[in-house]
């Protein structure tokens, strides 16, 4: 069985990984010349291996991937973000420091939040924690209604279960608001969430903000040599059985032919495959299906239904001489894992606010991340390495303006909210690269410059993901053909499990066709 699969994106690499130690022949075709897609790394800096994508890997340690595929026989090695989070000052009360150990992380909320949050933080653990556990389970393959609830039953129900799917289907803003009383310890934890894409005021946050919980069984993982490292194990896993990658020349399109598909790269290559997956963008595909002469009409309706949204955010990665310093915190507590620049959700909801009508937030709401403190070989000796990621930031500015005007003057304002936190930080940064969801749509084909592919609103989740036909990753009407990657269940972050589903199902249609009795004719 011969398998081509487009694109080289974790998801791609991990559903490669998995047919090649199958037995398929498979080749995956990547138009950068950087293998990886957002999970990728490269020296921006002389002597610094900075991200182009994501850093902290969140999900994927929890879904069994890595141990399946042996990435540690790879050279893939995590270290742990502990502490995974931290909360500055206000100038009066102490950081709030969030520890993999809840004992720990319960007396730092005490210290800076009061004892009743603390008590209430203990129980949001015990009660979200085995729900974002299924959460997680209900990631590990196509979200059929069947499989989802099996993934959340025997969840305690003694309230009901129409209590149970309310607490799910709120708002991630109104679980907080039902479990704490600080705002500080709130708007930390919806920062959290947010990460996900849409604001903790959106129904069907909840689980978002409430998958902190998870962090104190298994805190996000930081790759030793940058995020790419992950990437660069499941090449080496791939060729290892066989498997095959090409970069620099891209799909230009995808066609039916007989029983199997032909793959055409810009080079003029024309490749035969029995099967296709496609890890790219959703509109992608569909726009290498449409070059293959797929039904116009079924295409124009998928792409009108898809909504990318506005934007989620831009990032400013810097090279400084020092670490922030937080004051009442050493480096040891507050550089390990995400920083979360934000006392009050009000900054939250004007920058989202601004966003959805094409505006710069009025101020900037930065997570900053400096893992050169958790892994120093990610910079030179006596150097130090931040990613300042910042929402929310619209793709396409109201004024229509270019975004090459406003990118130096914005990543001087995200980098002055770090110094509004740390006094003196801005002062120590040599050398810094700015990321707009322009440049991060051109470098890495995130459509409208969103990493999440397309928006992670509750009617695009689960089995509407990215729409109710295409959910169970096929494409009507286009059989032998999977789908891939952000754009599909369980949606953006490192997560590996759309891949892994993805070859699943490719495996499984495989021998479905072996078995099936002869047509009589």
């Amino acid at each position: 069985m011969t398998t081509v699969v487009v694109g080289s994106g974790h998801n791609a690499l991990v559903a490669a990984c998995y047919l090649a130690r199958a037995g398929h022949r498979v080749q995956v075709l990547e138009r950068d010349e950087v293998a990886g897609g957002a999970v990728s790394t490269v020296e921006r800096f002389p002597g610094h291996l900075v991200d182009r994508g994501s850093s902290a890997h969140i999900m994927i340690r929890h879904t069994g991937i890595i141990e399946e595929l042996e990435l540690a026989r790879f050279g893939l090695r995590y270290l742990d973000c502990d502490p995974w989070g931290f909360t500055p000052s206000d100038g009066t009360r102490p950081p709030i420091v969030f520890h993999r150990d809840l004992d720990a992380t319960c007396a730092s909320i005490a210290a800076a939040c009061g004892v009743e949050d603390a008590d209430a933080y203990r129980r949001f653990v015990g009660v979200w924690g085995e729900r974002s556990a299924r959460v997680m389970r209900s990631f590990g393959g196509p979200p059929t209604p069947g499989r989802l609830v099996r993934s959340f039953w025997g969840l305690d129900a003694r309230a009901g279960g129409s209590a149970l799917s309310r607490e799910f289907l709120q708002s991630g803003d109104a679980l907080l608001d039902h479990w704490f009383d600080d705002e500080r310890l709130k708007a930390s934890l919806a920062w959290f969430g947010a990460q996900s894409g849409p604001p903790m005021s959106e129904p069907g946050t909840a689980s978002m903000a409430g998958f902190a919980a998870l962090m104190h069984t298994l805190p996000p993982g930081r790759a030793v040599g940058g995020s790419g490292a992950l990437s660069a194990a499941l090449i080496a896993r791939l060729r290892c059985d066989g498997g095959e990658l090409h970069t620099g020349d891209a799909v230009v399109s995808l066609r039916r032919s007989g029983s199997g598909w032909l793959v055409r790269t810009e080079s003029g290559r024309t490749l035969r495959a029995d099967t296709v997956i496609a890890g790219s963008h959703i509109l992608s595909t569909l726009d290498l299906l449409r070059a293959g002469e797929f039904d116009p009409a079924v295409l124009d309706d998928w792409q009108r239904r898809i909504r990318v949204g506005p934007g989620i955010g831009m990032v400013v990665r810097l090279a400084t001489d020092r670490l922030p310093e937080y004051p009442g915190v050493s480096p040891t507590e507050s550089a390990r894992g995400l920083q979360f620049l934000v006392s009050d959700r009000r900054q939250l909801r004007l920058a989202h606010g601004a966003a959805l009508a094409g505006e710069l937030p009025p101020r900037p709401v930065v997570l900053a991340m400096s893992f050169s403190a958790l892994d120093p070989s990610i910079a030179p000796p006596g150097e130090h390495q931040l990613s300042l990621w910042a929402q929310w930031h619209p793709y396409e500015l109201a004024d229509g303006s270019d975004w090459a005007a406003h990118a130096e003057h914005e990543a001087d304002r995200i980098i002055a909210e770090v110094d509004r936190y740390a006094p003196g930080f801005a002062s120590t940064v040599r050398r810094r690269f700015v990321q707009t969801p322009v440049d991060l749509e051109r470098e890495m084909g995130l459509r409208g410059g969103n990493v999440m592919h397309v928006e992670m609103s509750l009617d695009q989740m689960m089995l509407w993901r990215p729409l109710p036909e295409l959910s169970d990753q096929r494409v009507p009407g286009a059989p032998g053909l999977y789908l891939t990657g952000a754009s599909t269940h369980p949606g953006g972050g490192v997560s590996g499990a759309s891949g892994r589903s993805a070859a699943g199902l490719v495996l499984s249609d495989g021998r479905r066709r072996r078995f099936m009795p002869a047509r009589k004719r």
